[in-house]
C-alpha cells in the first residue's frame, strides 16, 4: 500500500501555522495532489521517527480490542495537539520536531495498512471503529477550542481535524476501484463508518464521497454493495434536511441519490444490502411506501427488521394509515418465520400499545422504558386503530394479536375486570377484549387458565340476558334501516356494529360449560327464540345454530332434538312470506316464492294468480323479492343446520321432511340464488346418505357442466367432498367423472378461479389416497405436471402454490406415489415439449415464459428419488445411502424406450441427460439391475445417442450399472466358495487315524475366471452340470 512518509511535504516548519485560526489550504492542496499522482503500489519506506513509533503503538492496541478505544483516542489526540497547535505552557519540554502535516502522513500510511485486510480479520473492524472514534473525537476537540470565533453557521470552519478528515478521505478515494475486493471493500467501510461517524463533512469532499460511494452500489462484491449503502443513506439523509436552501440541481441529484436507492432496496440480490438500506434510509413520505414493502421480502431478516427496528424508529404507529397498519399486523403475525412472528407481535404488545397509553418512547441508543402499568383506555384505543371491527371477524387478524398480547402481558391479564357496568355498556372494542381473553384462557396453557377465565367472566344466565338486551338492539337498528330509504352512513355503521356485538358475544357462548340446568334452558329458549326472527344476520344465525347444537346432547336424540328446534325455526321464518289473500301449506308457501310470481313468467296456480291481479306490478316484484329472500333466508339457516349433522340422512326423519319438502324444490326453482343455496344444501344432504349421492352425481355434474365460474366451483366442491366421504368406488362407476376434474384442470386462462379450486380438490384427492385406479390417478398426476409447468398457469397463483406444496409432499410421504410419478415422468415431460414448441411457434421469449426442459426433468429425477422418500422407522434426516432405486430403474428403461422410438432427435436431447441424473442403489431388485444393464448395454454398442451430453449420461449409469453387476457377481462366487468350503471340511473331519481324528488344512481350487456362457443363468449366478456333485470337486482338490 502506499506510504504517506515518502511523499512528506517539505514545507519549513513555519508554514505550518500552529494556530487554527490561521490555517492554509496549502496542508490540502499537496495532499489531494500527491494522492492523485500516486499508485496502488507501496512506494519505499522513508526511515522511521518518533512520531511514527507511537502512531503506531496506538494503532496496534487498538487492533487487539475495542475495550480501550476511549483511552486510546485521547493518548492519540494529545499527540496530534502537539503537532498543531503551540504549548500552552512553552517551559514545558515537549517534542515539537513534528508539524500537522507529518501527523497527518503517519495517520494516513496507518489507514492505508488496514486496506488489503480480509473481512473475516476481527482487527480490520477494530481499526476502522478506532478510526472513526478518533476523527469525531478530534472534530469536537477542535471545534470547542474554535470557541465562539466562527459565528456564520453556513460555513464550515477549517480545522487541524477537518484537514485530517479530508487527507485520509481523498487517499482513500481511488482505492474504491481497485481490483482487489477487500481493498474496496475496507475502502468503502471505512468512508461509509466515517460518514456515520461525522456531524458535518466538507461540501467538496462530500461531493467526492456521494460520487465515489454511487459507484459502488453496482459493485460485483455484496459486501463492497453494503457498505457503500450504508454511507449513502446517511447522505441522504442529510442532504433531505438541507433541501430547503438547496437550489434546484441539487434537488435533482437528491431525487436521483433516493431513486438510486430506492431501485436498489427493490431489487439488490442479496439480502445484507437490502436489510441495510431498510435501517439507514431516511424515513420520509415518499420512501416510507418502499421501506415498509420489505415486510414482504423474501429474505427473513428482512422482514424481521421491519418489525424489530424500523417500525419502532418510525415512532408512533397512528400515523400510518388504517390499511397500512392492518397489512402490517396481517403479514407479520402470519409469516412463514417464527422470529418474523414475535417481533411483530413484540411490536404490538410492547410498541403499539404504549403509543395508544401516552407512554414517550425511548430514543436510539438509550435504555427501553419500563412498561406503563395497564391502561385500559389505550387497550381500547389500539384495538379502534386496527379497525377492530373488520379485522376481529373470522380470518381476521386481530384474533391473533390479542393471543399474542394476553400471553405477553401478564399485567393486563391481571387488571382486566368485566364487571355489570362492562357489560351494560358493551362496544366493539370493549366486547372483543373479552371474547379474546375468553379464547386465550381456553385455548392455551393446557387449561392453566380456566380458572382465570372463571372467575372473571359472568355465570350462563347473565350472559343470556346480556345477549337477549344486544340481540334486541340489533333487531331493532336492523328493521328501522330497512323502513327507511335513505340510510344515513351513521346509522349504517352503528347496525354493524351492534352485529359485530352479538356476534363476539356468541363467541363467548359457544365456549360455556352448559352443566347448568337452569342457564341451559334460559340460553336454549333464547336462542330458538331469536332464530325464528328473519332479519337475523347470516353471520349470527350460523353462531347461533353453532351454539344450539353445542347445547343439545351430542348422541343421536339429541341431533334429532337439534333438527327438530332448527326445523321449526324455518318453518316460522317461512311463514312470514304467507300474504292475508293466499291461504296454502308450507310446501305451496314455498313454490310462490319461485319466480312464477315474477313479472315475466307464467303463475302457475290460479289462486295465485288471482291474488297478483289486485297488486300493482311494482308491489308484485317486491312480494317476489321478499319471498326470494325469504327463502334463501331459509335455506342458509338448513345449510347450517346440515354443516353440523353427523347422523344418517334416513334415520332421521326431520332431515328426510326438509330434504323433501325444501332443498329439492330449491334445487328445482327458476331463481338462480335459491338454486344454487339449494344446491349446496343438498350436496350437504349427500354427505349423509350415499344412495342420495349416486343418485345426484350426474346432477351435479351437469351443474359444472352448464353453470359460471362460482356454480362451478361449489359442483367441484360437492363432488370432491362425495368422493372423500364415500370412497373412490362412484369415481370407477362413473368414468365421466374423471373427465370433470380433467376438465376443469385444463381451464386455464378462460376459468382460473376453477382452475384453481380443481387443483386443490385433486391434490386432496391424491394426497389422500381416495382415488385408487392407477389409470385414473396417472392421468390425474400428470395434468397437474403439466399445469405446474404451463406458462399458462404463471398468473394463477393459486394454482402454483398448491402444487408448490403438493408435488414434494406427494412424492415423498409414499413410495407408491414415488412409482406413480415415476410411470407417468416421461409422458409429462413429453406433453411439456409440445406445450414448448408450441411456444416457440408464437415468437414469444420462452426463457421468461417457462422454465426450461432440463430443469423440468430435473424437478423430476428429484421427486422420484427414493433417498428422500419418508421410510417407516427412519428418521428423515438419516443419510439413505442403501434403499431400494426400483423406481430410478425403471425410470431408466422408460427413458431407453423412448430413445429407442419415434421421438424427434431434438427431443431425445432433452430426456438423454436425464439417465445420467438417476439413482443406482446396490439394494435395487436384482433382476431390475441386470436386466437394465443388458439394455444399457446394447444401446451404447449401438451408439443410440449421437451428441457427447446424452452419450456422456448413458455412458455414466452404463459404469455405475457395471460396477454393481460385477459386485453381485463377486458376491456370487464368495457364497459358492463358502458352500464348497463348509462340505470339504464336514468330509474332511471323517478321516480317523489310528490315534487321533487328523484334520488336514483344506485346499480350495480356484475357480476360473471365464466360465462358459452356458453355465450361466439368466440372473447371473454360476450353475453346476447336473453330472457333477460337491464329493468329485473334493477328490480333485485333494488329488492336485
Amino acid at each position: 500500500m502506499p506510504a504517506r512518509v515518502s511523499t512528506r511535504s517539505t514545507r519549513t516548519s513555519a508554514a505550518v501555522s500552529h494556530k487554527a485560526s490561521s490555517a492554509t489550504l496549502n496542508s490540502r492542496a499537496s495532499a489531494a495532489s500527491r494522492v492523485s499522482s500516486s499508485n496502488i503500489d507501496i512506494p519505499e519506506e522513508a526511515p522511521d521517527n518518533q512520531l511514527r513509533t507511537q502512531i503506531c503503538a496506538i494503532f496496534r492496541d487498538a487492533q487487539k480490542t475495542t475495550a480501550t478505544h476511549r483511552k486510546l483516542v485521547v493518548n492519540l489526540r494529545k499527540i496530534h495537539e502537539a503537532c498543531c497547535y503551540e504549548p500552552a505552557r512553552p517551559n514545558k519540554t515537549t517534542t515539537t520536531e513534528f508539524h500537522e502535516s507529518d501527523f497527518n502522513n503517519e495517520f494516513s500510511r496507518c489507514v492505508l495498512r488496514v486496506m488489503p485486510v480480509k473481512k473475516s480479520e476481527g482487527a480490520g473492524e477494530k481499526i476502522i471503529r478506532f478510526v472513526g472514534l478518533f476523527l469525531r473525537h478530534a472534530n469536537d476537540k477542535d471545534n470547542e477550542l474554535l470557541g465562539e470565533e466562527d459565528v456564520d453557521a453556513s460555513t464550515m470552519p477549517e480545522t487541524p481535524s477537518t484537514r485530517l478528515t479530508t487527507q485520509v478521505m481523498e487517499a482513500i478515494l481511488p482505492l474504491l476501484t481497485a481490483k482487489d475486493k477487500f481493498v474496496r471493500y475496507r475502502a468503502t467501510q471505512l468512508i461509509s463508518h466515517v460518514i456515520n461517524s461525522l456531524d458535518a463533512i466538507d461540501d467538496d469532499l462530500f461531493q467526492k464521497l456521494r460520487h465515489g460511494l454511487l459507484k459502488r452500489i453496482r459493485d460485483k462484491e455484496a459486501m463492497v454493495r453494503s457498505q457503500a449503502v450504508l454511507g449513502l443513506g446517511r447522505l441522504a439523509g442529510n442532504q433531505v434536511e438541507g433541501m430547503v436552501n438547496s437550489d434546484d440541481s441539487d434537488d435533482d441529484a437528491e431525487t436521483g441519490l433516493l431513486e438510486k436507492l430506492l431501485d436498489v432496496l427493490q431489487n439488490d440480490p442479496s439480502a445484507d444490502v437490502r436489510r441495510s438500506l431498510l435501517v439507514n434510509l431516511p424515513i420520509l413520505p415518499n420512501t416510507l411506501p418502499y421501506l415498509l414493502e420489505r415486510a414482504r421480502d423474501q429474505d427473513p431478516g428482512t422482514r424481521r427488521a421491519v418489525y424489530s427496528r424500523l417500525l419502532p424508529a418510525l415512532g408512533d404507529f397512528r400515523h400510518l394509515s388504517l390499511s397500512m397498519r392492518e397489512k402490517l399486523l396481517r403479514w407479520g403475525l402470519r409469516d412463514r418465520d417464527d422470529n418474523v412472528r414475535k417481533a411483530a407481535g413484540r411490536l404490538f404488545r410492547e410498541r403499539w400499545i404504549e403509543d395508544c397509553a401516552g407512554i414517550n418512547q425511548p430514543e436510539d441508543g438509550e435504555n427501553p422504558a419500563a412498561p406503563a402499568p395497564p391502561s385500559m383506555d389505550g387497550l381500547l384505543e389500539l384495538l379502534e386503530r386496527i379497525d377492530i371491527v373488520n379485522s376481529g371477524v373470522e380470518n381476521g387478524v386481530a384474533l391473533e394479536a390479542m393471543k399474542g398480547f394476553w400471553e405477553g402481558r401478564p399485567d393486563y391479564r391481571d387488571a382486566v375486570a368485566f364487571d355489570d357496568s362492562f357489560w351494560e355498556t358493551l362496544s366493539a372494542e370493549s366486547v372483543f377484549i373479552a371474547r379474546s381473553f375468553n379464547h386465550f384462557c381456553r385455548t392455551e396453557g393446557n387449561g392453566k387458565y380456566e380458572s382465570l377465565v372463571e372467575e372473571k367472566l359472568p355465570e350462563v344466565t347473565k350472559l343470556a340476558f346480556f345477549l337477549e338486551r344486544y340481540l334486541n338492539v340489533l333487531i331493532e337498528a336492523i328493521r328501522r334501516v330497512n323502513r327507511r330509504d335513505n340510510v344515513d352512513e351513521d346509522e349504517e355503521e352503528d347496525t354493524v356494529e351492534q352485529e359485530f356485538i352479538v356476534e363476539q358475544l356468541l363467541h363467548i357462548i359457544l365456549t360455556l360449560d352448559y352443566s347448568d340446568e337452569v342457564g341451559r334452558r334460559k340460553m336454549f329458549a333464547l336462542l330458538r327464540q331469536s332464530l325464528s326472527i328473519p332479519e337475523l344476520p347470516d353471520e349470527v344465525t350460523k353462531l347461533t345454530i353453532e351454539v344450539l347444537r353445542d347445547i343439545c346432547a351430542p348422541d343421536t336424540a339429541g341431533e334429532k332434538e337439534f333438527c327438530s328446534v332448527v326445523l321449526e325455526a324455518v318453518a316460522d321464518v317461512h311463514d312470514t312470506i304467507v300474504d292475508e289473500s293466499v291461504v296454502g301449506d308450507g310446501e305451496e308457501s314455498f313454490h310462490s316464492a319461485r319466480s312464477e310470481v315474477s313479472g315475466d313468467s307464467t303463475p302457475t296456480k290460479s289462486g295465485k294468480h288471482g291474488a297478483d291481479d289486485s297488486l300493482s306490478e311494482e308491489e308484485a316484484r317486491e312480494k317476489a323479492i321478499k319471498e326470494i329472500m325469504i327463502n334463501m333466508k331459509c335455506l342458509h339457516i338448513v345449510q347450517c343446520m346440515l354443516s353440523n349433522v353427523e347422523g344418517t340422512l334416513q334415520q332421521n326423519d326431520h332431515l328426510v321432511s326438509m330434504l323433501n319438502n325444501l332443498v329439492v324444490p330449491a334445487v328445482r326453482s327458476h331463481e338462480a340464488p335459491v338454486r344454487e343455496r339449494g344446491l349446496v344444501c343438498l350436496g350437504l344432504c349427500s354427505l349423509l346418505d350415499r344412495p342420495l349421492a349416486e343418485e345426484n352425481l350426474t346432477l351435479f355434474m351437469h351443474f359444472f357442466s352448464k353453470g359460471h365460474s362460482a356454480l362451478q366451483i361449489t359442483a367441484l366442491q360437492i363432488l370432491t367432498d362425495i368422493l372423500n366421504v364415500h370412497g373412490a368406488q362412484l369415481l370407477s362407476a362413473n368414468p365421466a367423472l374423471v373427465k370433470v376434474y380433467i376438465r376443469a384442470l385444463r381451464s386455464g386462462s378462460k376459468n382460473p378461479e376453477v382452475q384453481g379450486a380443481a387443483t386443490v380438490a385433486v391434490c386432496k384427492l391424491l394426497l389422500g389416497r381416495v382415488v385408487t385406479d392407477h389409470d385414473t390417478s396417472a392421468e390425474l398426476l400428470k395434468t397437474l405436471i403439466v399445469a405446474y409447468f404451463d406458462p399458462s398457469t404463471a398468473g394463477n397463483q393459486s394454482v402454483r402454490q398448491a402444487l408448490n406444496y403438493f408435488l414434494p409432499v406427494f412424492c415423498f410421504s409414499r413410495a407408491e406415489n414415488q412409482e406413480l410419478m415415476g410411470a407417468v415422468a416421461i409422458d409429462a415431460l413429453h406433453s411439456l415439449y409440445n406445450v414448448r414448441e408450441g411456444l416457440d411457434d408464437d415468437d414469444v421469449d420462452v426463457d421468461d415464459e417457462m422454465a426450461s426442459l432440463g430443469t423440468i426433468g430435473a424437478c423430476l429425477i428429484d421427486w422420484t428419488d427414493p433417498r428422500k422418500c419418508y421410510t417407516p422407522g427412519i428418521p428423515m434426516d438419516a443419510d439413505k445411502k442403501n434403499v431400494n432405486g426400483d423406481v430410478h430403474l425403471d425410470l431408466a428403461r422408460d427413458i431407453l424406450d423412448k430413445l429407442s422410438s419415434n421421438f424427434s432427435k431434438e427431443e431425445k436431447k432433452v430426456i438423454a441427460p436425464l439417465l445420467g441424473k438417476l439413482y443406482v442403489s446396490p439394494a435395487s431388485s436384482e433382476d431390475k439391475i441386470r436386466s437394465l444393464y443388458e439394455d444399457v448395454s446394447a444401446a451404447v454398442e449401438e451408439n443410440l445417442l449421437s451428441d457427447a451430453t446424452s452419450r456422456n449420461s448413458l455412458y455414466k449409469i452404463h459404469v455405475s450399472l457395471g460396477k454393481i453387476v460385477n459386485q453381485l457377481g463377486e458376491q456370487d462366487k464368495m457364497s459358492r466358495r463358502s458352500v464348497s468350503r463348509a462340505v470339504s471340511l464336514a468330509l474332511d473331519d471323517k478321516t480317523i487315524t489310528e490315534d487321533a481324528t487328523v484334520i488336514p488344512e483344506p485346499q480350495i481350487k480356484e475357480e476360473p475366471e471365464d466360465v462358459a456362457e452356458d453355465d450361466v443363468d439368466n440372473s447371473g449366478t454360476i450353475r453346476q452340470s447336473e453330472g457333477d456333485s460337491l464329493v468329485d470337486d473334493l477328490l480333485t482338490d485333494n488329488e492336485a
